[in-house]
């Protein structure tokens, strides 16, 4: 039997691209999702969808940047299914500019849903996973974590602190909760499409030439939970084979 079979899954971010991609992914292998994203109809449409193909989930609306709304995600999966296993932080923005353009609602936008958001589904499972004595906490980071590339400072500091969180919760864990940290490269979803600075927009337009799809990015978080508890896998950096950064 497959070690995801069963296993209660909340995915923040699913309403679209490698939420989406993921949920269906782990749906096949009999998972129990908990879908949480902004946009109803489409959750609605993917939780419908994964019913008429024997899956089990349910989905809730939830704004990362609202603790308690994240905490309601939580909150579902366990009415719903009695444990969380996994959470896969997977919520997060991108709107690219370079300083000098000084936007500084992007910087708030950015650090509310890429790192606080990221802190709120952790402080939300973790009671859970501790009396359970077991879990796993999933954090979507980005190359951008690993290299800082000019117009994209304070997108990569973002993603610098997840990489930071999810080697806290490894060395926080007491052996029992394991933390993954999966740093995509280009990957074809929605993510470039709110960035409002031109020559920012078509040098992510020109990166994303090469985009790998979101399959690529599900197979890599399905193949951290099929791994047996004892295995923890700690970090997976992917690329599209042409990218060069």
């Amino acid at each position: 039997m497959s070690e995801v079979a069963g296993k209660v899954v909340v995915i923040t971010g699913a309403s679209s691209g490698l939420g989406e991609a993921t949920a269906k992914m782990l749906a096949e292998k009999g998972a129990k999702l908990v879908l949480g994203a902004r946009r109803e109809e489409r959750l609605k449409q993917l939780v419908d969808d994964i019913k008429n193909s024997g899956g089990e989930a349910i989905y809730q609306t939830v704004d990362v940047t609202k603790r308690s709304e994240v905490e309601a995600l939580a909150d579902a999966a366990r009415n719903e299914f009695g444990r969380i296993d996994v959470l896969v932080n997977n919520a997060g923005l991108m709107p690219l500019a370079p300083l000098d353009e000084l936007k500084v609602d992007e910087w708030d936008q950015m650090i509310d849903v890429n790192i606080k958001g990221v802190m709120y589904g952790v402080g939300a499972v973790l009671p859970t996973m501790r009396e359970q004595h077991a879990g796993h906490i999933i954090n979507l980071s980005s190359v951008a974590g690993h290299v800082v590339f000019p117009g994209a400072t304070v997108y990569c500091a973002t993603k610098y602190a997840v990489k930071a969180i999810s080697e806290g919760i490894r060395q926080e864990s007491n052996g029992e909760i394991r933390s993954t940290n999966i740093s995509p490269g280009a990957v074809a979803t929605e993510l470039t499409d709110h960035i409002s600075h031109k020559d920012s927009k078509e040098m992510a337009d020109d990166l994303y030439n090469d985009a790998i799809d979101s399959d690529s990015i599900a197979r890599a978080i399905t193949f951290a939970i099929e791994q047996p508890g004892e295995v923890d896998v700690n970090e997976m950096i992917i690329r599209p084979t042409k990218q060069e950064l």
